[in-house]
């Protein structure tokens, strides 16, 4: 109320702003048509306040509300009975206004009075109920020039709102305040419920509030209710609360009464008795005089009143109620009576008919006869067809049961091309996936390829590179061996002829003594030079056979290198023609398998890609075994052979596996690639027999040049041992034989010594330096074979070292290319296995079956015979008799209605 006086005040004088509620647009729409009417009024107004079950006057002047504000519990008005079924507050200040704008003011001053509190939910929050009455008197003349008075009234009231106490956080006293507003408002809505269910009772006395709202809840006013939501999502709760208890106020049904008129010498002579009335009460007040009675008394006497007061409305009401019963029977008792009239002229109307139903009950007997006769015929042509219609009725029902069946077998074959549709748009969208990704890792893996052959051609020009140095070095060695030995001949024979030379000094200066042991010395002599000849001979042909043994090594490794890389380039060829080949025949296959969809040129592409893994890993074992087969031949010829049949029969299991799983697929288009499939085979065959026969010539091959390079080795190495023991022997030879001659001529020597002491120190000086030139020849030919052997160990090492490290770099390569295979494999399978999707048979498909349609001839015989005849055959068997009594039909008869 306080905000729409507000609004209604900041407009323009004399007009409304456009934001003015319903109490301003009311108030003024009041003054503005008694200003029209011109005629005498007077407009008075109340404004009280409900405060804890509490009745204060928001009007009264300024002392007086300070006294009832500090003394609110003796001070405040009753509210009591005006003995006409309604109300009225004793003591309640009405104030005369005569325009709106003191309408206004008035209740912008009584607003100010109302309590208020801060909660957690509003920060001016109404404590109590309000309720603002105009009350309007107009004079109006009656045309016999009587004078009357109309008298009008309007309630304006503020209902505070329910709260909740655990939101708004009321304590103590709000708390207080608050469970009176919700008891209230619990008794208002209660009474709301009883008036809208019209239940006996209406709780009004409950509250003060429904006592004073009596005559707005089912009474003889108009009300209307305006209810305030929220658009909040957080005050739903209360929205729809409210809206339920507007909508339930809402059909409460009023019995409004148009306003009183009364004389005005009646309302002047009452006003006069209220005058005297109060006159007589404020003589008492001054003088004290009058009945003064206790306090428990007057609240007894009180109580007595309000119960013969809610007695006297309960009688009331039940007085009304027994009154319209009264009412009500009174009208049954009056149709009752018209409706006797009406049966008395009924009979008599009914007597005259009987005595010409007597009349017509002859005539109607016999047409009783013929109407039963009639009616045998036409329940006998009824039956007839009843039997044609049911014989008909149970055909359309098989047919019916035929025609559902029907519909539910195209219902799962249509479910059934619905699903195998969806299958393979899954099945497309798979391969097609795959084929992507294989296509992405081929060219990967092709990548590879060409490198890892680049690599292989350096490693063999680095292996060649290395054979040849050490054939190089091993002819150098060779040549200086060849030098060392003639040396070491040539100064052997220079150290003999001067040896011989110092022997036939020797011989000549010694004759003349030694003549006695002249066959002695020529027999020493011969058989000394018969063994140095033996020596000799024995030298040369142990050097002779050092040079041919070496020469034949040579050559052998040189003829045994040529022979690996032949053969190695034959395989290398037979392996390309094998891989062109197979290309070709997988084009054919691709050629052939058109028809099918990308399922079939994932298979193509992985056949494809097995036969190029196959080939990659063939000539990657190829040269890593034949650069092992050149460091140690004897034991890897065993593996090699292992690990080529392994190969091929890893490789010849994964194709086979590969044909295997799409043979399913695959089975319809057999036909057509079955010739090309078993060329394929042969040749694959064929090549695979080829490979292991080469293997095993080439194994064999190695294995017997490898023993005759170790024979050749170990014989080299047994003539240079045997010529250094020959040299030893012969060594030991001459001297045990110089022995023997000085211990056989030392007796002889004796007597010559002084004479040839000269001689012999000269032969054994010779003797000595023949030696040890002898020693250091020796010494020089083991030390120039020794270095033989160390270069040929150290060649021997550098291509173990390089054959290594490219075997080390194959296993990696081997393991990339296998880990990638592992992953296209993995791929295959999870594309193939796991997405590519077969159709599984749900057993829903119907099975065929051949409908059982009847012919045009037995559906002819179901009709019902014509009507002509039924009628013959029945009047034959049923000829009409007239004098007999007419018998009941024992044909049961139903209605047209069931049997159609």
């Amino acid at each position: 109320m306080e905000g729409e006086c507000r609004r209604a005040k900041s407009g323009p004088k004399g007009q409304l702003p456009a934001d003015a509620g319903v109490i301003p647009r009311a108030v003024k729409q009041i003054f503005d048509t008694l200003e029209r009417q011109n005629t005498e009024y007077s407009v008075k107004v109340t404004f009280l306040e409900l405060y804890n079950e509490e009745i204060t006057d928001l009007l009264a002047p300024e002392e007086i509300s300070k006294v009832a504000l500090e003394d609110r519990q003796k001070k405040t008005l009753p509210l009591m009975e005006d003995g006409k079924g309604g109300v009225l507050v004793r003591g309640l200040e009405e104030e005369i206004v005569t325009n709106a704008s003191e309408i206004f003011s008035l209740l912008e001053r009584g607003s100010a009075k109302r309590r208020t509190a801060e909660t957690l939910l509003n920060k001016q929050s109404s404590r109590s109920h309000s309720l603002f009455s105009i009350t309007i008197h107009i004079k109006e003349a009656t045309p016999e020039g009587e004078e009357l008075i109309k008298c009008g009234k309007l309630n304006l009231v503020d209902l505070a709102g329910s709260e909740n106490i655990s939101r708004s956080g009321a304590r103590e006293g709000r708390a207080r305040e608050a469970g009176e507003i919700n008891k209230s408002l619990l008794t208002l809505g209660r009474v709301i419920t009883a008036l809208v269910e019209h239940l006996g009772h209406v709780p009004y006395r409950d509250s003060k509030l429904t006592r004073l709202l009596r005559d707005s809840l089912g009474g003889r006013t108009k009300t209307c209710i305006i209810a305030t939501v929220s658009p909040s999502v957080h005050c739903l709760e209360e929205t729809l609360s409210t809206l339920d208890y507007a909508h339930r106020a809402k059909s409460i049904k009023n019995r409004p009464e148009v306003n009183q008129k009364m004389m005005k010498t009646t309302l002047i002579k009452d006003l006069y008795g209220e005058i005297d009335r109060l006159k007589a009460e404020v003589y008492a007040a001054r003088e004290k005089v009058g009945v003064y009675i206790p306090k428990d008394r007057y609240q007894q006497e009180e109580n007595e009143r309000k119960a013969m007061a809610d007695q006297i409305e309960q009688m009331n009401a039940s007085s009304e109620a027994n009154q319209k019963l009264i009412s009500d029977l009174q009208q049954k008792y009056d149709s009752e009576v018209q409706h006797s009239a009406d049966l008395s002229k009924k009979l008599e109307v009914a007597e005259k008919c009987l005595d010409h139903t007597g009349n017509l009950l002859s005539t109607t007997k016999e047409d009783l006869k013929q109407a039963q006769y009639n009616l045998r015929e036409k329940d006998f042509i009824i039956s007839e067809q009843k039997k044609a219609e049911n014989a008909l009725t149970h055909q359309a029902c098989v047919l019916r049961s035929d025609l559902e069946k029907s519909s539910r077998d195209n219902a799962s074959l249509y479910s059934k091309i619905a699903r195998e549709d969806k299958l393979s748009a899954t099945n497309r969208s798979v391969v097609n996936t795959f084929q992507t990704d294989l296509a992405s890792k081929l060219g990967v893996l092709s990548s590879t390829l060409n490198a890892s052959i680049d690599q292989q051609n350096k490693h063999l020009k680095s292996v060649e590179h290395l054979c040849q140095s050490c054939v190089d070095s091993h002819d150098k060695a060779t040549s200086e061996l060849k030098k060392k030995i003639l040396a070491s001949k040539a100064l052997y024979m220079s150290h003999m002829e001067a040896f011989q030379n110092v022997v036939l000094l020797h011989k000549a200066s010694a004759n003349a003594t030694l003549e006695d042991i002249s066959s002695l010395s020529a027999a020493s002599c011969c058989s000394l030079d018969q063994l140095l000849a033996c020596v000799e001979g024995e030298a040369q042909n142990i050097f002779s056979d050092i040079q041919n043994l070496l020469t034949t090594h040579r050559s052998e490794l040189t003829y045994f290198t040529k022979e690996l890389r032949e053969s190695f380039l034959i395989s290398l060829d037979r392996t390309k023609e094998m891989s062109t080949f197979i290309i070709g025949l997988f084009d054919k296959y691709v050629e052939e398998t058109s028809k099918l969809h990308s399922h079939s040129n994932n298979t193509h592409e992985a056949q494809m890609k097995s036969i190029e893994d196959f080939q990659i890993a063939y000539e990657e074992q190829s040269k890593s075994e034949e650069q092992k087969l050149l460091v140690d031949i004897s034991s890897l010829v065993s593996k090699h052979i292992t690990r080529q049949r392994e190969l091929v029969g890893v490789r010849l299991n994964s194709l086979g596996d590969a044909a295997r799983g799409n043979k399913a697929f695959l089975d319809e288009h057999t036909s057509a690639m079955e010739c090309v499939t078993k060329d394929a085979k042969r040749k694959w065959e064929i090549f695979a027999e080829q490979v292991e026969n080469d293997c095993k010539t080439g194994s064999s091959s190695s294995a017997a040049k490898h023993c005759r390079m170790e024979t050749m080795l170990q014989e080299c190495a047994c003539t240079v041992d045997s010529a250094v023991q020959q040299w030893k022997k012969s060594h030991a030879a001459v001297n045990d034989l110089s022995k023997k001659h000085v211990t056989e001529v030392e007796a002889l020597v004796r007597s010559a010594v002084e004479n040839n002491e000269q001689h012999e120190m000269e032969i054994a000086s010779s003797r000595a330096v023949a030696e040890e030139h002898a020693a250091n020849s020796s010494k020089d030919i083991t030390q120039g074979i020794d270095n033989l052997l160390e270069e040929l160990r150290k060649s021997s090492s550098r291509v173990m070292s390089t054959v290594e490290a490219h075997s080390a770099e194959l296993q990696q390569l081997q393991e990339n290319h296998s880990s990638q295979a592992a992953g296209i494999n993995t791929h295959a399978d999870k594309a193939f296995q796991s997405s590519y999707k077969d159709y599984e048979p749900t057993g829903e498909t119907p099975v065929r079956s051949e409908p059982n349609v009847p012919s045009k001839g037995t559906i002819e015989s179901l009709r019902a015979m014509p009507m002509e005849t039924l009628v013959n055959e029945f009047r034959e068997n049923h000829p009409y008799e007239s004098s007999k009594e007419p018998k009941p039909s024992l044909i049961p008869r139903s209605p047209l209605a069931t049997l159609n």
